[in-house]
């Protein structure tokens, strides 16, 4: 088992910073397009709290600033970075809002010429990436490695309708192969405590996804953040379901990462979202108790 961590220093020689960033795409799943609102889990922030406003140069020295705001003030090594584009579906060209193709691609191409960026990692939906973005990130990908982190959360399609999902899991596998064909890393996201969900259902999702061909690359879990002004905030008040505990969690945390394929890298396993919104599961919101935990359990996440 390999942790993000531990797989970025092997293959950079040193530890790699991620910055939050956001292109000023919208989803599919919330102007219309789709459906409106969104996943009944995301945010007003798209799932992307975190990251910065202005051009792509701003966003990234901001993010800069805040990330060395945290390391040891004598620390003057160069860095490395990743560009992440985390909020909504940033593959996504709406003709009602958003950057045109050509911005999305400028925004792209800056990213992979700036001489600390590492990796360009890419937020978005299963369903909306054609042959013209496909062709897009495949040239960016000869530049620097792409990620294409692609937001799953399940491979229950009765879920998926559930939480206004608006793709299948047949939708994900056809997309997925194609961005392999073309020799593209793939992350995929899952949350687990979805409403409606059991241990068996989450397991399945992460065993389909282990025996995905080619080798999945990367995954990120972590437990469902019900977080204030979504959709799942309004359901939970409404018709409350079970929490898991923390150590209900691990215990699922660790069944399910049995069964995926060992050259799969482990990239999260916590979610911490916005403390100011946090409704449950509470104990998430102590994230260095949360990482303590998780390094005991997994003591591969140290090295």
């Amino acid at each position: 088992m390999t942790f993000l961590s531990a797989y970025l220093k092997k293959t950079f020689g040193s530890k790699v910073y991620r910055v939050s960033l956001s292109t000023g795409c919208t989803c599919p799943n919330r102007d219309g397009k789709l459906s409106f609102g969104g996943c009944t889990f995301c945010s007003e922030g798209g799932s992307g709290e975190f990251a910065q406003a202005g051009s792509f140069a701003q966003q990234f020295e901001k993010g800069k600033k805040l990330i060395e705001s945290k390391l040891p003030k004598n620390d003057s090594s160069q860095k490395k970075y990743i560009a992440y584009f985390q909020s909504f579906s940033n593959t996504y060209v709406s003709e009602k809002s958003g950057p045109s193709f050509e911005e999305l691609e400028k925004i792209f191409l800056e990213a992979a010429n700036h001489s600390e960026v590492a990796v360009i990692s890419i937020g978005t939906r299963p369903d909306y990436i054609d042959e013209k973005m496909l062709n897009l990130i495949s040239r960016l990908n000869k530049i620097k490695p792409v990620w294409i982190e692609l937001g799953l959360q399940t491979a229950d399609d009765k879920t998926g309708c559930l939480i206004n999902r608006n793709f299948t899991w047949k939708d994900f596998t056809e997309t997925y192969a194609r961005l392999k064909s073309r020799g593209i890393s793939v992350i995929v996201h899952v949350i687990f405590g979805l409403p409606g969900e059991t241990e068996e259902t989450m397991l399945l999702t992460v065993k389909k996804l282990g025996q995905l061909t080619p080798v999945l690359d990367g995954i990120k879990i972590h437990n469902l953040q019900i977080l204030s002004g979504t959709k799942i905030s309004e359901d939970f008040k409404n018709n409350p379901w079970h929490v898991m505990t923390l150590e209900e969690y691990s215990e699922l945390l660790k069944k399910a990462l049995a069964l995926l394929n060992p050259a799969t890298i482990i990239h999260r396993i916590t979610g911490d979202g916005p403390k100011k919104l946090l409704i449950e599961p509470k104990w998430s919101s102590n994230k260095k108790m949360v990482l303590n935990h998780m390094k005991k359990l997994f003591p591969e996440m140290e090295k």
